[in-house]
């Protein structure tokens, strides 16, 4: 039997190609929770917005987080909602076609 592929949300792969140009941050949890690490590595290291954090978690397991003005919050939502940040909207490119100047006569 033929085996369907996921659907990729344009939002999401979107989402996701502006994230490339936030700085990320690569940790580990050690013996706290991944989003306690989070916290206190961007307290500690004085780490402003926007910025993604990598937490290692064990071995297999790697969280994602966005680090915005409002808050912490997971990489994935930050995908599918990434208008929602205004951070992130100044690193959007242009959403259209750019307007063409037309010399008139």
């Amino acid at each position: 039997m033929a085996r369907r592929r996921k659907r990729k949300s344009r939002r999401r792969q979107e989402g996701r190609r502006i994230l490339e140009h936030v700085p990320q941050f690569s940790i580990e949890s050690g013996e706290e929770k991944p989003v306690t690490a989070a916290r206190k590595f961007i307290q500690a290291e004085n780490i402003a917005p926007p910025a993604l954090l990598l937490v290692k978690r064990n071995e297999h397991t790697t969280d994602r987080y966005f680090w915005a003005e409002k808050g912490l919050f997971g990489a994935q939502y930050v995908e599918e909602n990434h208008f929602l940040f205004p951070s992130l909207r100044t690193l959007e490119g242009p959403v259209g076609p750019e307007p063409v100047a037309v010399a008139s006569r």
